[in-house]
């Protein structure tokens, strides 16, 4: 388990992000998934004693979305040296979708030599958007993404890491979007629905206070939270 750090998300995950699966966070820009990302760069650092996991974080970028400042900053918080957070955190820029898969190789490779506790992929999907254009490019676009998720779960597995991956949403543009009071929906489909085990629902709050839902999770029941985005990552809701 790797604590968020963070007193209502870590309640209604039962203490945090699980190890051995994969957790989707999905939501629009800017409801908080890189933040909660980033703040798991350096939680999965503490020490067991402090309730981490005492390992290394390896993030994979697909949208230019990491920033070593902001991981600093919240290695202030957790009051640990940024310098050496920073230098446990292994970072891989990915172009495209064959990229992406071929990262996951090198990845094992580098498990089997130091101790990883999580495993972080921000986007999971955002390169699927660009690769694949258009129905006639569907199925091959569902069978890659598959054969991606796959060996995240081998990884999650073999290792014992917690798997997150971040996923953008879309609009419901069919007939019964009329009746859903949100009618976004995760990017992916069936594909991402049977690959992961917990999905997360992020959306704006008021300010700067976000919402997590728990929509979907084999373990954990329905519920939903506050929690605030600051310059020194995620933290309880603000007032």
């Amino acid at each position: 388990m790797t604590p968020l750090g963070c007193e209502s998300l870590d309640r209604i995950l039962g203490g945090g992000i699980e190890t051995g699966g994969i957790t989707e966070l999905f939501g629009e820009f800017r409801t908080g998934k890189t933040q909660l990302c980033h703040t798991l760069c350096v939680s999965c650092q503490l020490p067991f004693d402090k309730g981490g996991a005492e390992g290394k974080a390896l993030y994979i970028d697909t949208e230019s979305t990491f920033r070593p400042e902001r991981i600093v900053a919240a290695a202030e918080r957790f009051n640990l040296n940024g310098k050496d957070v920073l230098g446990n955190i292994v970072f891989a820029r990915a172009y495209n979708t064959d990229h992406q898969t071929n990262l996951l190789k090198k990845v094992g490779d580098l498990m089997t030599k130091h101790r990883f506790a999580i495993l972080i992929v921000d986007s999971s999907t955002a390169l699927y958007r660009t690769d694949y254009i258009g129905r006639g490019e569907l199925a091959a676009r569902q069978q890659h993404m598959a054969k991606f998720f796959r060996e995240l779960q081998r990884l999650a597995d073999g290792f014992g890491i917690a798997v997150v991956v971040t996923n953008q949403v879309s609009a419901q543009v069919d007939g019964s979007s009329s009746f859903i009071t949100d009618p976004k929906k995760p990017i992916g489909g069936n594909v991402v629905a049977h690959a992961v085990q917990t999905r997360l629902y992020l959306r704006k709050g008021k300010g700067v206070n976000r919402i997590c839902k728990i929509y979907d999770s084999p373990k954990l029941p329905n519920a939903e939270c506050e929690f605030s985005i600051t310059e020194a990552g995620i933290g309880n809701a603000l007032e």
